[in-house]
């Protein structure tokens, strides 16, 4: 293996449900608990914060979408809020990492967002991590009052905002969108540097030059996260041209699951698929996993995934 970066192993978990669900969420909790206690390396969620009823939009890429894609519920689908659940399963959990994948930072005022992220790192012992993008829904937007035709320089400043914010005991800044000066905001997360931010998008100038700014932590998306042995080598030569370390490049993408003719996981088969992405420079690797609903046959197969993830990067068990 050629990546400097010890490769992680991460599950998605679903913070939402269709129309009318009224079963609670205790399930949500207790699959986070099996993560933690069977090794896997981050659990993140998903984040809208209202729907509009367009959402056909979410098949479309020119506003942001994926091609053929479909959302997972109707408008009125329930969505539970990131943060809030992350801080939740943080008070549950030990060393799991807690990750967004991803949040719609620009729809939050940034120095509230710095103030709950920050909340959230040091109370959870420094396993936050932000992925964020712009997302695709023009409702969100309408909804917040913003324009949503700047989102990604929204984001561009809210990301500005909370670095700042995360960083200077003493807070100064300005732009055309805010200014303040002698700004004090405590706690400071507790991981250096601030919380690691992720960011998600497709190889274009505006994500690279993201990734340069804000720490090289990307998260493809569209056809970029279908095949990463060709996506990666392209990213890293658009990181270099526009100046960042492609050496230091994180990478969070799918490992494609093999099925056996009875949908059962072909764990062998799927961990073949593991080395070449970890070469091409693959750090983060989302299985798609559903628990069963006894916590302790799910812990167990995490375990037997984790273990077969560790054999096929090198991975001390």
């Amino acid at each position: 293996m050629t990546s400097k970066l010890q490769p992680q192993l991460s599950l998605h978990l679903l913070n939402f449900a269709p129309e009318g669900h009224t079963a609670g969420w205790s399930h949500l909790l207790a699959f986070a608990r099996a993560c933690d206690a069977a090794g896997i390396d981050r659990v993140n969620v998903s984040d809208h914060v209202v729907y509009g009823e367009a959402l056909e939009e979410y098949a479309k890429p020119e506003v942001g979408g994926r091609e053929g894609g479909k959302q997972p519920t109707g408008p009125d689908g329930q969505w539970l809020d990131p943060l809030t659940t992350l801080a939740v399963i943080a008070g549950q959990t030990t060393r799991v990492r807690l990750g967004t994948q991803i949040l719609l930072a620009a729809l939050r005022r940034p120095v509230t967002l710095a103030k709950s992220a920050a909340t959230l790192d040091v109370l959870s012992g420094g396993r936050l991590d932000l992925g964020v993008g712009v997302g695709w829904q023009k409702a969100e937007y309408d909804a917040a009052g913003l324009p949503f035709e700047r989102r990604g320089k929204l984001l561009d400043h809210t990301l500005e905002v909370i670095q700042t914010l995360w960083r200077d005991r003493r807070a100064s800044f300005t732009s055309p969108e805010l200014t303040f000066d002698g700004i004090h905001q405590m706690p400071k997360p507790l991981q250096d540097g601030g919380v690691p931010i992720w960011i998600s998008g497709t190889i274009r100038d505006t994500t690279v030059r993201r990734l340069v700014s804000y720490g090289e932590r990307w998260i493809p998306w569209g056809k970029d996260d279908s095949d990463m042995t060709e996506s990666l080598p392209r990213m890293k030569e658009a990181l270099a041209k526009a100046g960042g370390n492609p050496d230091r490049l994180q990478a969070s993408g799918p490992l494609p699951a093999v099925w056996t003719a009875d949908r059962k996981l072909d764990l062998p088969r799927t961990m073949e698929r593991v080395p070449a992405r970890v070469v091409a420079g693959q750090t983060d690797f989302m299985l798609p996993f559903l628990p069963s609903a006894d916590s302790a046959e799910t812990e167990a197969k995490l375990r037997e995934i984790v273990q077969a993830f560790r054999s096929a990067t090198g991975r001390p068990q």
